[in-house]
């Protein structure tokens, strides 16, 4: 990667089809030069020795001419292959590296492309893990085929629901990741609920069948000082929480962690006896 972009550097960026042409007149000015200062080396000593068959002067007037039709025009039409062929070589990297952080079934971002986002990412937006709610069920009864149906509705509504502040990805199988920015924590949960229910009232088509689907969330904030492995491990319980409190619905991490703490109470008796529990084990729990 170093040595091409050190040569991008040097020869010029050849995203630009005009870059192969100013690259050929490059080389060809240098191989010129080049050849006139090979001629002004060599056909002094070769007068000396009388080899020349025109003055030196004249010798070396022919000699630059020709250098400029041989050198100059062979260069030029090699240099344009090659700045042909380099060109060609950057649209393809560049293809590839598209291709390597976009997800091809739903043309989203992918996992890696997400972590990445994620990564840039400090404070004012919400991380949400969405999942299609019963997913094997769709494929075992409508067929492999519907479930991609399924996958490519589902991304299809997820990426017009966001603005293009936030980060929309399929981070694997029927799981999705957004990472919503803008607006303050409030504003963000509504966006995240109005999603989900719109998801629900609609069918997506597919071989000929309506299937109807709903998804479960969990969210988690990022804050400043927060390890976004924390972030990612208190979405994805919270997660786990909105699937064991009946699918379809979004569930906050600071809700799971509420429910966590009455669940706590509720089994421990704590709650009859008006003893507090340990709130900051539940909040290591979900990384808060």
């Amino acid at each position: 990667m170093r040595s091409w972009i050190f040569l991008q550097a040097e020869l010029g960026n050849f995203h630009h089809r005009g870059t192969i042409f100013s690259f050929a007149l490059k080389m060809s000015f240098a191989a010129v030069i080049l050849s006139v200062l090979l001629i002004l080396a060599v056909m002094p000593p070769l007068a000396f020795f009388g080899v020349l068959p025109f003055t030196l002067a004249l010798t070396i007037s022919y000699s630059i001419a020709l250098s400029w039709l041989l050198s100059g025009v062979v260069c030029g039409i090699l240099s344009l292959i090659v700045g042909h062929a380099m060109y060609q070589l950057t649209l393809s990297r560049a293809e590839f590296e598209k291709l390597s952080r976009i997800d091809m079934l739903s043309g989203l971002l992918n996992r890696r492309a997400f972590a990445e986002a994620l990564d840039s990412i400090d404070d004012g937006a919400s991380l949400v893990i969405f999942d299609v709610d019963r997913f094997k069920a769709i494929n075992d009864r409508f067929g492999h085929a519907c479930g991609d149906a399924v996958i490519i509705g589902v991304s299809a509504i997820l990426a017009s629901a966001f603005d293009g502040t936030s980060v929309v990805a399929r981070l694997g199988g029927e799981e999705f990741g957004v990472i919503v920015s803008g607006g303050d924590l409030e504003e963000r949960l509504q966006r995240i609920e109005a999603v989900k229910t719109q998801i629900a009232r609609r069918s997506i088509a597919a071989d000929g069948c309506d299937i109807s689907i709903t998804i479960s969330g969990g969210i988690a904030d990022l804050v400043p000082g927060r390890s976004k492995e924390a972030v990612y491990a208190s979405a994805d319980k919270a997660l786990y929480l909105a699937k064991a409190l009946g699918r379809n619905r979004v569930v906050h991490e600071r809700n799971a962690l509420n429910h966590t703490w009455h669940h706590h109470l509720a089994e421990s008796g704590l709650g009859v006896q008006g003893a507090v529990p340990d709130y900051d084990d539940t909040q290591r729990a979900f990384g808060i």
